[in-house]
């Protein structure tokens, strides 16, 4: 017999103010890498800066940790028994927050809008995460095993095994298959990021079985500003982009970003393109260096981002060959 079979009252776990605290740092990491994103929009920063290198990591930090609390939060609102009402009710806020997200960066950024971000994943992985609510905790925590070594192949040791052209439509690209996803300012599809989610129903389901939750709970007894925020993260999420982008956009009426420089630019989307269709970083430096200087000096390169010069021009596509053997 298990605590969910004793028939009575379920008695909630201890809000553990731990929790909103730590969902209160998450928040604090987010909005600096969201306030870099909006100063190198605005070109403070050099194109790339939040995407690549510590950026990068950063943010799959960042959302690795707002998944794991939502697990957590899983089995403290709805172990041993899931309350369906509140569940589906705090559902309902989320996906809807994830669809007016989708609709207000289709309308500002509609080449770059958010189909499936960390909403829709929180969302979508809260409703597979109650078929493991009342699993044996080792099942759970092999599945988070499996999930993460499977990703280790696909992009570390045999790259790009499991993914597929097939999956690089917005319909299917959520799944996290796609061999070239379609760019968005917020992409973390369901696999592998789930498995945040699994762990941290793994590690919340170990430590109600060995009854920490009480000492949890005492660690941190008194509300603090972090805390206030973590227990109002969504409105804070949907909040703090808005305001971060207007004063960085007010700001720019008042000092204006010093003019970008046009081969930076485009070295950071060609060897973006590039790696799409070639796993070797090398050769993409090499041949998106050549084509910048020899579109520079045939004085192509302006034209050519401004839509002036298609990439189709044979000028282009002359170099273009040229490079592509050079470079090899």
């Amino acid at each position: 017999m298990t605590v969910a079979d004793i028939p009575g009252p379920v008695l909630r776990a201890p809000r553990i103010t731990l929790i909103d605290t730590l969902r209160g740092v998450a928040l604090v990491a987010m909005a600096t890498y969201h306030f870099t994103w909006d100063l190198e929009f605005f070109g403070y920063l050099e194109p790339g800066t939040a995407t690549q290198g510590f950026f990068r990591i950063y943010a799959r930090a960042i959302a690795s940790s707002f998944l794991f609390l939502a697990g957590v939060s899983l089995v403290l609102a709805h172990f041993p028994a899931i309350r369906w009402r509140s569940f589906w009710n705090r559902f309902a806020v989320v996906a809807g927050a994830a669809l007016a997200i989708s609709v207000a960066t289709w309308i500002a950024f509609p080449n770059e809008w958010i189909y499936f971000g960390i909403l829709h994943n929180i969302a979508l992985s809260s409703l597979i995460g109650l078929a493991f609510l009342r699993l044996p905790i080792l099942l759970t925590a092999g599945a988070v095993v499996v999930i993460v070594a499977v990703m280790v192949v696909n992009y570390g040791l045999i790259p790009g095994i499991l993914d597929s052209a097939a999956f690089n439509t917005r319909s299917l690209a959520w799944l996290g298959f796609a061999e070239i996803p379609p760019r968005s300012n917020d992409y973390v599809p369901l696999f592998p990021w789930v498995a945040a989610l699994l762990a941290g129903i793994a590690a919340t389901r170990l430590a109600v079985s060995r009854h920490w939750l009480p000492r949890l709970a005492a660690v941190q007894t008194t509300q603090n500003l972090l805390s206030k925020a973590g227990r109002h993260s969504l409105v804070i999420y949907l909040l703090h982009q808005p305001v971060l982008i207007s004063a960085v956009y007010l700001f720019s009426l008042v000092q204006p970003a010093p003019p970008p420089d046009p081969r930076v630019g485009y070295m950071f989307s060609c060897e973006a393109a590039c790696r799409g269709e070639n796993n070797d970083p090398g050769l993409c430096q090499r041949f998106c260096g050549c084509t910048a200087d020899r579109l520079i000096s045939q004085s192509l390169l302006v034209p050519l981002q401004s839509g002036q010069v298609s990439p189709q021009d044979d000028r282009v596509q002359s170099l273009a060959q040229q490079c592509s053997i050079e470079a090899q």
